[in-house]
């Protein structure tokens, strides 16, 4: 699939890059989910008591949504902030450590994140992304935006 724009290349995260990581780093590292996160389950569980039945990380879509359901060609995500860059300008500044790995990495991420949504749209389907604080925050105006999108089937969001 070619790229609107230039792929954004991301240095390898190893010590021949320069890059070097602690015991303690990578513990942390390691504890992080990249499915099955609590904001997941917490949407999940909401949507599924509504009578809301979905597939979860489906591999057969591009980006492997967190909860997509065919019925209504939905494809729900539920993003991290660090990881795809929310507030990403003025984030962009505090990063402090191991800069030149973080900002490709994240700019990669928000640029894949676009490329996946492009391709849910020619394949006629339409992308909700929420942020993870948001669905911890204010979970009923997230499930309500995507129940409201099915009560009413209207395909302009």
């Amino acid at each position: 699939m070619p790229y609107e724009d230039n792929k954004i290349k991301v240095p390898r995260f190893n010590e021949e890059s320069g890059f070097y990581t602690t015991k303690k780093r990578s513990k942390i590292m390691s504890r992080i989910r990249g499915k099955n996160t609590k904001p997941e389950l917490l949407f999940r569980k909401a949507l599924w008591a509504k009578g809301i039945r979905y597939r979860v990380n489906n591999k057969t879509l591009p980006g492997k949504p967190d909860v997509s359901i065919k019925k209504y060609k939905l494809a729900i995500f539920i993003d991290g902030e660090f990881w795809h860059g929310y507030n990403w300008d003025e984030k962009k500044k505090t990063i402090k450590s191991n800069r030149g790995f973080w900002i490709p990495k994240i700019e990669r991420n928000m640029q894949r994140d676009k490329e996946v949504n492009r391709q849910l749209a020619e394949m006629g389907y339409t992308v909700f992304r929420f942020w993870q604080r948001d669905v911890k925050n204010d979970l009923k105006r997230c499930l309500n935006d995507v129940l409201t999108y099915i009560e009413t089937g209207r395909n302009d969001w």
